[in-house]
């Protein structure tokens, strides 16, 4: 973490103030973005995680990404799932 200049207070805060949110890499992650930097030189700081437990989670990796990433995939909702907040919330 020091090699990245990225503190544990740095990793909360993108674990619970994410900018984006993606499918990890590995079976079953996570990974959540949130930019840094400034708008001469943008990075991306990333986190991946596996989701144990409501509120539980296991750290697998953090980096920064020196520039700005493309954006992937969202996360993938089971159409069930999703009808039901959109009649939940009338979206």
């Amino acid at each position: 973490m020091k090699f990245y200049r990225i503190s544990s207070a740095l990793i909360k805060n993108v674990l619970w103030r994410m900018d984006r949110t993606e499918v990890g890499v590995a079976k079953g992650t996570i990974a959540h973005m949130r930019r840094a930097g400034s708008k001469k030189r943008p990075q991306e700081v990333w986190i991946m995680f596996e989701p144990l437990k409501p509120g539980l989670v296991r750290m697998i990796s953090a980096w920064r990404y020196p520039g700005v990433s493309k954006v992937r995939a969202p996360i993938p909702i089971p159409q069930d799932i999703e009808e039901e907040v959109k009649k939940m919330y009338r979206v």
